[in-house]
């Protein structure tokens, strides 16, 4: 199986971009998660999937695959229009307002 190289989407909780401009490099699943007799925890075997290496560019984290070894795949990351208003929220609280705050 290939490892992917991607740039990771915004949260849905955030209309923030922190931590989306970095490429990261991570590893698919070998074995399925199993269920730990003892204590109810899923596991694993294996540890490739607790790796996730981050680069600057995607050129960075495909030559890092290359010279590893690694068959990667790029997924290019969809665009989005920013949403950011002018003053946005800091406009309830201005003191030069152009109307009245009421509720």
């Amino acid at each position: 199986m290939n490892a992917r190289i991607f740039q990771p989407a915004r949260t849905a909780m955030s209309s923030g971009t922190a931590g989306t401009k970095r490429w990261v490099l991570e590893f698919p699943a070998r074995e399925a998660r199993g269920i730990d007799p003892l204590m109810g925890w899923t596991s694993s075997g294996d540890t490739r999937t607790q790796v996730r290496l981050s680069f600057d560019t995607e050129g960075e984290a495909a030559a890092y695959a290359r010279a590893h070894g690694i068959d990667a795949v790029t997924l290019k990351p969809n665009r989005r229009k920013s949403n950011v208003r002018a003053r946005g929220y800091g406009e309830n609280f201005a003191t030069d307002r152009k109307t009245v705050w009421t509720h």
